[in-house]
């Protein structure tokens, strides 16, 4: 219905322009015309016509507009119409001068020229501030604005919010802290980090792309085991380019706590004052200690950055650097813990073997 009203609005608005401006022509061109009526009537059609075609292309540029508003974030949406009305009326308070100016009659056009341009103008400011400083404006009107539209949305419950990034979706322990009910609140995975999934699953290099496929995989597999709370949402920040500063922005602005396990995006994002749950300082919280003086069955897989060292690993992962075990690769030797290396990158046993202890 909207688009035939918009359609037929254009047609009938061509036709009236074409019809009567045939009474704009010269007096002299108007006494040479036998039927002014066919005339009238001639260019109302051609009026018609351009007004048909200029209708078909008002209903594409609005359905192209309403689907680009519909899509748009709540939050980008009412920052832009805020700027868009501070823009106008900053725009009619700077104009308000010219229209007080004497202004002769044969240049009388350049009051509404400049009303209309200056409109304009300051409407595109408004709007292209608002995408830059249009979040912090909201949260200077109402500190917890952003949060009270993403709540009354539904996208975000009242519960903690936990934001998921790239590596932590890709190492796939999140499903297992997820079923075991130990994770709380909501899930959010931002449109940006899906967007860096997909770059990743579509690299050239292998390895990249069986992480990037993992990746989306195992989004599926959390989402449809927990639809309730795993939400996509839509914010994304242009003026900043990468993921990681994208995450913390997002974090800051809704208060939420960032998962991950990516030690350099913990350490950046702590010293940002955001909250942080480190995936593999969970994991190596759940580690069985190790004390020196402890006994492990160990077998020497490798040899270690000194040609007398051994490497084996523990079947949680964990490395273990035999000192002396050099002699050792291939076998299963019993190894005393002598001490532990233990960080957010990951953690370290050193040990000796027993026989050599005891000598």
């Amino acid at each position: 219905m909207l688009d035939a009203i918009i359609i037929f609005s254009f047609i009938i608005a061509g036709a009236g322009i074409g019809f009567y401006s045939v009474d704009l022509l010269p007096a002299d061109v108007l006494d040479q015309v036998t039927n002014l009526e066919g005339l009238s009537s001639v260019t109302g059609g051609f009026g018609a016509l351009i007004g048909l075609v200029l209708g078909l292309v008002a209903q594409t540029a609005y359905h192209r507009l309403e689907r680009r508003v519909r899509e748009m974030p709540v939050d980008v949406l009412l920052s832009r119409s805020v700027g868009l009305v501070l823009g106008l009326l900053v725009a009619n308070l700077m104009l308000a001068p010219i229209f007080l100016l004497p202004i002769p009659r044969e240049f009388a056009f350049i009051k509404p020229l400049a009303a209309v341009l200056g409109s304009v103008m300051f409407a595109f400011s408004g709007v292209n501030l608002a995408d830059t400083h249009g979040r912090a404006l909201l949260r200077l009107i109402n500190p917890n604005s952003v949060e009270t539209m993403l709540l009354a949305e539904g996208m975000l419950k009242p519960a903690a919010t936990k934001i998921l990034d790239t590596s932590c979706i890709i190492d796939g322990r999140i499903e297992d802290l997820l079923r075991t009910g130990f994770l709380e609140g909501q899930i959010l995975v931002p449109q940006f980090v899906l967007q860096e999934l997909q770059r990743i699953a579509d690299a050239s290099n292998d390895q990249k792309r069986a992480r990037g496929r993992r990746g989306l995989d195992i989004l599926n597999q959390i989402q449809e085991a927990f639809p309730e709370r795993i939400t996509i949402h839509p914010a994304d920040y242009d003026d900043i380019a990468t993921v990681d500063a994208k995450l913390v922005k997002l974090a800051q602005e809704i208060n939420a706590t960032l998962l991950t396990n990516d030690y350099n995006l913990n350490k950046v994002a702590s010293l940002q004052k955001v909250i942080v749950l480190n995936v593999n300082d969970l994991a190596q919280a759940l580690r069985p200690a190790y004390l020196p003086g402890d006994l492990i069955d160990l077998k020497i897989l490798k040899q270690g950055k000194e040609p007398a060292q051994g490497v084996g690993y523990l079947d949680d992962g964990t490395m273990v650097v035999v000192e002396e075990g050099g002699q050792y690769i291939g076998d299963e030797v019993s190894v005393v813990v002598t001490g532990a290396l233990q960080t957010s990158a990951g953690r370290m046993i050193f040990a000796r073997p027993e026989a050599s202890v005891v000598a």
